[in-house]
């Protein structure tokens, strides 16, 4: 099979070592993904929702390069920090995926690698035939 690596770019990837997408055949996998713009400023900084679509945008952008769509994913994971209101999470996240229904799992956790990050999502999408 081939594997695709799927970058956007940021300084992060290159110092850790990572890809922001990575598909295998017809299954997508995509990183812990945080608010963080092209210029690594934190956008929506005291917003959990705010933060929450922007990165369901941001892994939206990495499965589109990766050949997959919202549609395809089959899961998600949502880390939340203490300071997190889960509400606006779920709502954001219910916004995009109400129809497409993945598994999905809601954990608070003690931090993130930043202190204005709120929520940091992962994606997996398998893309059918259809």
């Amino acid at each position: 099979m081939e594997r695709k690596n799927i970058s956007s770019g940021t300084n992060y990837e290159k110092i850790a070592g990572y890809s922001r997408a990575v598909r295998l055949g017809n299954v997508v996998h995509v990183a812990g993904t945080t608010a963080t713009d092209g210029e690594n400023k934190i956008v929506g900084v005291g917003d959990s929702g705010a933060q929450t679509e922007f990165i369901i945008q941001k892994i939206e952008r990495a499965l589109n390069e990766a050949g997959a769509e919202l549609k395809d994913v089959v899961r998600t994971r949502i880390f939340l920090t203490p300071d997190a209101d889960w509400e606006p999470v779920a709502k954001m996240h219910g916004k995009y995926f109400g129809d497409i229904l993945p598994v999905n799992t809601l954990l608070y956790i003690h931090a993130l690698i930043g202190d204005d990050y709120l929520v940091e999502m992962e994606a997996e999408a398998i893309i059918s035939d259809e």
